[in-house]
């Protein structure tokens, strides 16, 4: 990765996914994803758990090959480009592996249903959007919890872990990241048919979120618009409750969201972090949108300017042509 080219590509990155959000689906690299890790489900049907477990292997080292030839061919190829159009075409790629604009807009229309009082309407976005639960007996607060805990965990999922990877793997790392963290997404779960076949991606994606979700926290913890004994608070929210989740990672930046929103994030029988304080309300889910701003505002220029000392470090330039 050309290092002067990677850290103006991501401020490009994050600025086209603020203006223009997702490009349509059919061009999306995360539905070719989708979609190759929907036929390695199908078949797997019916297949005993060990041969399972050995198609999960084989789609994570199947995806991940892939997308690490894509990334080293986007990337050598604008090698040979005039710097502007390296920067756009790393640019548009990197896009594709993070979204801050439709998760934002996925949490204000949870907050935009709950506003006019119509709990059904709600309850079908947090669904459909945000999580994967059973939302049918859930009420206002639990709705609006649901939300920012998603919200919150997808900062680090959605943002900060695929701009970590590129920063240290260039366009290879924030892909695959994205492929196992999609493949994660649809087959993690702890059912008869998916238990064996995604715990290959669930494993994987553990790890690889182990470093950006504890960095998510601590910048929310950093950029969050609280006074000094607020902040001095929702670390100490932080360091009690990250635990009390089953993932090991997601409790990081739901927990220090609760602290610093200071209300209560509550999933039944589950978890329950930021005990003792506010349940939270529909205004609780506009700051945790403020927060995904201002931590990917904080998360990209922090990338930047590692890109920069590294260009600076190391001697990375960008040979323009033509």
């Amino acid at each position: 990765m050309v290092d002067s080219v990677a850290a103006t590509a991501v401020i490009v990155a994050v600025c086209v996914d603020l203006v223009f959000g997702d490009p349509p689906n059919r061009y999306h690299p995360v539905v070719a994803m989708g979609n190759f890790i929907g036929a390695m489900r199908r078949l797997a049907n019916e297949k005993s758990e060990a041969i399972r477990f050995g198609i999960g292997i084989l789609c994570l080292v199947m995806g991940s090959a892939l997308f690490i030839a894509i990334g080293w061919g986007v990337e050598r190829f604008s090698q040979e480009l005039p710097f502007v159009l390296a920067v756009l075409l790393q640019a548009l790629v990197l896009k594709t592996t993070f979204s801050i604009r439709s998760l934002a807009s996925a949490g204000r229309s949870v907050a935009e249903a709950l506003q006019i009082g119509d709990l059904g309407l709600a309850r079908q976005r947090v669904a459909y959007h945000l999580v994967s639960r059973d939302v049918s007996q859930l009420d206002e607060a639990e709705l609006s919890a649901a939300a920012i805990e998603s919200v919150a965990e997808n900062t680090s999922d959605s943002l900060i872990a695929p701009l970590f990877y590129y920063a240290i793997a260039g366009l290879p790392g924030a892909l695959v990241y994205r492929f196992v963290n999609t493949n994660d997404a649809m087959l993690g779960y702890r059912t008869k048919e998916l238990e064996w076949l995604g715990k290959p991606a669930a494993r994987l994606d553990d790890l690889l979120n182990l470093i950006p979700a504890r960095l998510t926290a601590l910048i929310m913890l950093i950029v969050g618009r609280v006074d000094n004994e607020s902040r001095r608070s929702a670390f100490a929210v932080w360091f009690r409750d990250h635990r009390l989740t089953a993932s090991p990672n997601a409790g990081h930046p739901m927990s220090a969201a609760a602290g610093l929103l200071g209300v209560v994030l509550e999933k039944r029988d589950h978890y329950r972090l930021g005990a003792g304080l506010p349940q939270p309300t529909v205004r609780s889910i506009d700051a945790v949108i403020k927060l995904l701003y201002r931590t990917s505002l904080a998360g990209s220029m922090l990338v930047m300017l590692w890109c920069i000392l590294r260009s600076v470090w190391f001697g990375g330039s960008h040979e323009a042509t033509g």
